[in-house]
């Protein structure tokens, strides 16, 4: 028996897909965007959040790429309700106490709006509070971290987009669709 040769896709999720093939609520799914056989997501990305989803038949790279062991640095693009403030920066980048204990220092950066996708439905705009966005990037992965950490900070995530994993970026790859490489 020979050895299937490894297939790697770069997805760029959109908000309110699920980051699995089947659910059997009926709700949208990677099936819906992709017809490749035997690939799986190599971690995982909220229903609710947007962007980069590696998709892999190698269990290894998606053991490596999903286990925070192997500190497989992503970075996220976090639009956040509010300003914020050097403070509130250097809590997220030392690290924050989360109920699940303290996350790992982060890289923080205040950011321009990045050129993204029209998302549907829009994010909630409150007219007298102002939003920002930052580029946060970790090399954990607990459950809906980024937007733990932000509130931790008293900056609620509005939006959220996962920019990078590793070296692959969601440069290209327009939101709905995937890049198979070589």
């Amino acid at each position: 028996m020979h050895k299937s040769k490894r297939k790697i896709l770069l997805f760029n999720k959109p908000h309110m897909v699920l980051s699995q093939f089947t659910d059997a609520q009926g709700r949208r799914t990677l099936k819906d965007f992709i017809d490749i056989p035997d690939v799986y997501a190599a971690g995982r990305l909220d229903q609710d959040s947007e962007g980069l989803l590696v998709l892999t038949n190698d269990g290894k790279l998606a053991h490596e790429l999903a286990n925070p062991i192997h500190k497989v640095s992503k970075t996220y693009w976090v639009q956040v309700e509010g300003e914020a403030h050097p403070k509130a920066i250097e809590a997220l980048t030392n690290g924050v106490e989360l109920k699940d204990g303290m996350t790992q220092p982060a890289q923080v950066k205040i950011i321009d709006a990045p050129q993204l996708w029209e998302r549907n439905p829009p994010i909630r705009q409150r007219k007298h509070i102002p939003t920002q966005w930052l580029s946060i990037t970790i090399s954990e992965g607990r459950n809906r971290q980024v937007r733990r950490m932000t509130a931790h900070v008293g900056l609620p995530t509005l939006r959220l987009v996962r920019y990078r994993v590793g070296s692959w970026t969601i440069d290209g790859i327009e939101n709905g669709t995937w890049l198979m490489l070589d």
